[in-house]
This record gives C-alpha cells, structure tokens and sequence, in this order.
C-alpha cells in the first residue's frame, strides 16, 4: 500500500515554518503550558486565593496542612479606615486585606460578644484557656474607640463614619452571613500557614519575569557585540572574542553570584545578573552567522548601492540571523528560570516575602523525608514542567526553521 505525502503549500518561509511548528504536538503542547503560564502569571492577584501583597496571609495554627484542607475562619475587621484598591494596584500589588482572618474550631454567641475556639490540630477543643472573646461590634466595625463612648445621637461610629447598631441580633445575623467563612486549601498550606496554591501562581510570575527581561538584556547585548564582531572583522572581532573568551572561562552559577554580591540581593538585580551572564551565547551565534552572509550576492549588492553599515547590518543582515536566535533565546528561558531558582534557593535571589519557586523549595526541603513531601515537591515540579517546555519548544523551533528539512508527513 502506498501512502500519499502531504507536501507543504508554497508560500513565503515563516508560513512553512509555522505549519510545520504546527504539526509538531510536542511544541504545540509546550506552547499551550507557556501560554497558561503566562496567563496566570499577568492576572496574578486577580485569580489567586490569597491576594494580598506576595500571598502572605499567614496562620501558624494551620502550618503544613495537607491538600484539600478546609476550615472556618472569622473575619476581625481592622482598626483603621477601609484601603482603596484598584483593579491595576491589584493585579500588580495585590490589596492588603481590611480583616484580620482568625481560623476557628467552634464559636458561640454570649449577649454582645462572640467567644471563639480556636483551630488546633492537637484537638484541644473545649479548653477555656484557648478561647478568644470579642465584641460584636469589633468584628464587625473598624471602631475608632473601643470605650463605650457615644456620639452626640447616642450612637457609636466607625472610623469610616459609619454609624454602630446596637442591635445585637442584627450584629449576630451579620457576623453569621459576612465574617464566618469556610475557605479550603487545595494544595494545603506550607510551614507558615500560607495557601500554597497562591505562593506557586505568584512564584510564576517571578520565573516568567525573570526569564523574559534576561533574555531581552542578552539579546540586546549579544546581538549588539555579536553584529560588530561579525561584520567588520579585524581588531573589532579580535577585541570582542577575547571578551566573549573571557566571559565564557567563568562557570556561569558563580559569575551570577558574582555580579548578585556586586549588586545587592533583590528582585531586579537577579534580572540584570542573569541577563549579564547568557549574551555570550547569542554574540557566539550572530557572530558566525554574519560571517557566513556578509559575503552574500545581496550584501555586496547593497554595499554597491551605497548603503551605511547600519542599514546593511539592520536591515539585510539581522533578519537572516533570527532563526537561531530564536532558538537559542528559548533555550535561555529555560536557564535563567533554573539559575533563578537556584539563587532562591541559596538565599542570594529573590528575597523573602516575596514568593519564588526555588525559595518554596529551600523552606520546605526538609518536608521530603516527613510527613510533607509535596510542599517541596511541588515548586520542584512547577520548574521542571517549565523548564521542560521551554526547552521543547526550542527544538520545535529549530526543526520548524530549519528550511534544510524535507516536507513534513
């Protein structure tokens, strides 16, 4: 039996190269994990279910609970007037909360005030020692006095100007529909008592920002060094392959640290400490690649034409080169995301409150050999399947653009 080949439509290159990344499932499905990545690194604090600022509502009363861990919690409103919040501070910051959440393991109301149990996993419930009490009108109000005081109409007023009832009942009703809640973990809660589920969707962010803005400085520089060594050869060439020689005998972990120390520790100076140690690699490839087309029919026909090296360079050249770099830029992502989390997790990197994946799994290694194992386990994952689908779709780019390859079947 004889299989009839689906040969490529013609067309102009970057349409074959699409169709051809198209039929490769493995690029397709690593396309699609970068892409929800990405989603879920640009809405941040609008999906996760803690959004406050770097996902740090913390309760050590529920540390290191398992996934799927459900319990109740009263919301205590703060002593201070209400926080305006955005929708572009909150989904860049997140918004501090106006409560104070209390995990709780049974309540009663007693006249004005509610008496609390609060969560314990030894199970010491009942023991009036571990109760709290609160007036009704404190969860419920930010007072600005706690006194019985009372305003010229008889009537207590918070600090938003909100007048007090002193209906006990209604109060009660209020407390039972608005300030106790039922909230579940859905990937339990590490040694702080943090939601895990938010701490890894905002630790996304950091990898993709740490990746994207490093693999811009390389560019920048590589593509920059790479263009000039290549196109006017001689003491320019001679000067920066020394310099790239130079860059490249450092082994790149301890050059980060390096420049990190140089720096200080902090979010935006992993960026620039990164970005600085991987454009030797992209100036390497545009480097050969210029010396293999600046001798080309249409460069000699440009140069006739009297056109400035720039343009030359830019508009004739470059675009010849990108193949490459697009490939190798991939392959970039997935080794600032590794060197980013490595810093975290020597303490040099992205500092705490802020959440990283390397941060989450240095706090919570010892966790593999108890009872525990996923609270590092699963930020080791999230970089793995990261770091497995930038490299993947790195090769389907460089099959996608190699124009040498045979039609695909």
């Amino acid at each position: 039996m004889f299989f009839k080949k689906k040969i490529l439509p013609e067309g102009s290159l970057s349409a074959k190269s699409w169709l051809k990344l198209r039929r490769n499932k493995t690029a397709v499905f690593s396309m699609l994990v970068i892409i929800f990545s990405a989603l879920v690194s640009i809405l941040g604090y609008l999906i996760t279910p803690d959004s406050t600022p770097f996902a740090n509502d913390q309760h050590l009363e529920t540390a290191a609970c398992k996934p799927g861990f459900r319990v109740q919690q009263l919301l205590v409103r703060n002593n201070e007037p209400a926080r305006e919040c955005n929708l572009l501070k909150k989904l860049a910051y997140g918004c501090p909360s106006d409560y104070t959440t209390i995990p709780i393991s049974n309540y009663l109301f007693r006249a004005d005030e509610i008496v609390l149990t609060p969560y314990d996993k030894a199970g010491y419930i009942g023991d009036s020692s571990l109760t709290l009490v609160f007036k009704l009108r404190d969860v419920i109000y930010a007072l600005a006095d706690t006194s019985e005081r009372a305003t010229g109409t008889g009537q207590l007023n918070d600090l938003d100007g909100v007048p007090v009832s002193g209906d006990i009942r209604e109060m009660q009703q209020m407390i039972l529909k608005d300030h106790l809640v039922k909230k579940t973990y859905l990937l339990g809660t590490d040694r702080f008592g943090r939601d895990v589920l938010s701490q890894l969707m905002i630790g996304t962010r950091v990898s993709l920002s740490v990746g994207f803005i490093s693999v811009i400085i390389s560019l920048v520089l590589g593509i920059l060094l790479g263009s000039l060594a290549g196109f006017f050869r001689g003491h320019t060439d001679d000067l920066i392959i020394w310099f790239i020689n130079v860059i490249w005998s450092i082994p790149t972990l301890l050059l980060v640290i390096a420049i990190t120390f140089a720096l200080g520790k902090g979010f935006w100076q992993v960026f620039i400490a990164v970005g600085l140690t991987m454009w030797v690699e992209v100036a390497r490839v545009v480097r050969g690649q210029i010396l293999s087309i600046r001798e080309k029919e249409f460069v000699e026909a440009a140069r006739a034409l009297g056109y400035k090296n720039s343009r030359i360079i830019l508009r004739h050249i470059l675009p010849n080169t990108m193949g490459p770099v697009i490939v190798i830029s991939a392959a970039n992502f997935a080794s600032a995301i590794l060197i980013e989390a490595g810093l975290s997790f020597l303490g040099i990197g992205v500092q705490p409150p802020m959440p990283s994946w390397g941060t989450m799994v240095k706090e919570n290694y010892a966790y593999i050999i108890l009872d525990n194992p996923w609270l590092a386990i699963l930020p080791g994952l999230c970089i793995m399947i990261l770091v497995l689908a930038f490299m993947l779709i790195g090769n389907g780019l460089r099959d996608a653009l190699d124009v040498k390859a045979g039609p695909v079947n």
